[in-house]
This record gives C-alpha cells, structure tokens and sequence, in this order.
C-alpha cells in the first residue's frame, strides 16, 4: 500500500537537517510519539553530521494494543520497531534520504524515500513516499492500512515535536 506524507517546518534546509541529525533532538521526538502510547525507546542514534550526510537508527518497543486486534497473534505480547533513516549531504539546495521501518516479529515493512526542499516562505518541506506491506494472508489489507495510519500518525506527531524544538519549546513528552 503506497503512502506518502507531506510536513512542514518553519525554518531553512540547512537548520531542519541539523535539526533532523541531532541526537538529542532524535531521542527527544522518539520519547514524544512513543510517550504518546506507552512505549519505550530503546535506542536512538545518529551517525555522521548534517554536512557530510547523517544516519538516524531508532528502535522502540510498544504495546499491541494500538494495533488492531486481529493482528494481535501475529506480533506476540509487544512491538519491537525499528526505524533508519540515511541522509545523503545538500545538493543544490535539496536533501534526499531513504527511510525503512521494521516491525520485529510482525510481518510488516516500510519503506520510503525523504526530500527535503525549499518553500517560497523559506520554510521546509519534507516529503515521504513509499510503500507499506504486509505478508499476512487474509488480513495482509487490514495490517496495511493499520501500519499507514499508525505510521502517518507518527510521522506527524514527530513532524510536531520538529517545530517545537526549532521554536526552543523542548521540554516534556507528547
């Protein structure tokens, strides 16, 4: 199932990738959409800087219950997820990336590419676009459009703790 997610910051190119290859800010939006459903973030790292290409490991573990119930056999007592992110260095004023999600123990995968790019205002726009699949026979359909929602959602609440933390609002979880 494709998905694809539009958010927007209000800063430059070069202030949402330093932003996005902090791992302060990293760990922090993490504990945010996580805190959110009572999980718990395991790891979040970053590797490389937001000049020469940077990449984002994060791995958290939540409770079943945010996803439907018919799935529930499927993933055991939790969910593992975990998340990369790969930055390639700005070129000619755009920043691409790729992004995959797994959910350990759960037949479910995303993957995506990123893009950064410019607004006339001179804010950001960061564009995700990939596909969700699942390969459960039967309710392949159901877990797909619970892993688009569950991860539309995430994207947007981490898009959020993005403009927080550019507005120095950084304090607490979601």
């Amino acid at each position: 199932m494709h998905l694809t997610v539009d958010l927007t910051f209000p800063a430059d190119i070069d202030d949402v990738s330093a932003m996005l290859a902090d791992e302060s800010f990293v760990r922090w939006r993490a504990q945010r959409s996580t805190g959110s459903v009572n999980g718990v973030v395991e790891q979040a790292d970053v590797t490389g800087t937001a000049v020469t290409g940077f990449t984002v490991v994060v791995r958290r573990t939540l409770p079943t219950d945010i996803i439907p119930v018919q799935a529930r056999p499927f993933v055991g007592a939790h969910l593992e997820i975990r998340q990369a992110e790969a930055w390639e260095a700005a070129s000619e004023g755009r920043r691409t990336g790729t992004v995959a999600v797994e959910i350990l123990g759960a037949p479910v995968r995303v993957t995506a590419t990123a893009a950064l790019t410019a607004l006339p205002d001179g804010g950001t726009r960061l564009t995700y676009a990939g596909d969700v699949r699942a390969t459960v026979p039967l309710f392949g359909t159901v877990i797909e459009e619970a892993a688009v929602s569950a991860v539309r959602t995430t994207l947007e609440t981490e898009a959020e703790a993005g403009r927080d933390w550019l507005a120095g609002k950084r304090t607490g979880t979601a």
